[in-house]
């Protein structure tokens, strides 16, 4: 079985488990599995003391900022009992089990050890499609529960004065997830273009957003498979 992650597929994988450099991501109860957007998530949000990671899934990108930020206290939270409880499993046969901290609750009524220092969402993205007959992954993959608006005014709450919140969505989402950014007070701090190839449109965007900005927002592109991208997950992917 082939355990890599392919370098031009933003879809997600299959396999039981997914082998990382420093922790295996066992993945098989829950309906979001490992795939290349919460990988690039992980490797290019900014940390700090305290992180939340909100949707957790399989606890990769908490896992991540763990392992990039070795100080950090990390906290994940889904709503969906059978993700957190593979997160549980994942965290604590890592290297990471005293630095991660799970939560079963919905990120509404989530107050933690607020304010944190980053916030990190791989959000619900299928934003007008019809939901799937699949409930749990109904809940992780569209916005029925946690709407972009309610995501940015919650965290806009939680963050400190000086932290960074960090998403990553498809191109076509991107209007609408920093109108929502904008209308909780947020501004657009660092903006990624992923594109799969250098002649083909972005086809997803890393956004990062503040309280408050001092310069101008920082604005990079990213192709898969390039040498910039395998040196911001050379950290992680196995093959690297």
């Amino acid at each position: 079985m082939n355990y890599f992650l392919s370098l031009h597929s933003f879809y997600n994988m299959s396999n039981d488990y997914f082998a990382f450099k420093r922790f295996t991501v066992r993945q098989e109860h829950c309906a979001m599995k490992v795939g290349t957007d919460g990988c690039l998530l992980g490797a290019w949000a900014h940390g700090g003391q305290r992180i939340l990671d909100v949707g957790t899934g399989t606890g990769l990108i908490a896992l991540m900022m763990a392992q990039r930020f070795p100080n950090a206290v990390v906290s994940a939270l889904d709503v969906d009992a059978d993700a957190i409880s593979q997160a549980r499993q994942n965290v604590a046969q890592s290297p990471f089990s005293s630095q991660v901290t799970l939560h079963e609750t919905d990120y509404l009524s989530f107050s933690g050890d607020a304010p944190y220092d980053a916030i990190v969402s791989n959000p619900p993205f299928f934003v007008q499609s019809l939901p799937s007959p699949d409930e749990q992954r109904t809940l992780a993959r569209h916005t029925t529960l946690l709407t972009y608006e309610a995501l940015m005014q919650q965290s806009f709450r939680l963050l400190a004065d000086d932290g960074e919140l960090s998403v990553i969505v498809p191109f076509d989402c991107r209007s609408r997830m920093e109108s929502a950014a904008a209308l909780a007070g947020f501004l657009l701090s660092r903006v990624c273009a992923v594109r799969t190839t250098p002649v083909k449109p972005p086809r997803r965007f890393l956004l990062a957003f503040r309280k408050h900005l001092v310069t101008p927002p920082d604005q990079s592109e990213l192709v898969i498979g390039s040498p910039q991208f395998i040196q911001l997950l050379q950290d992680f992917y196995i093959k690297f």
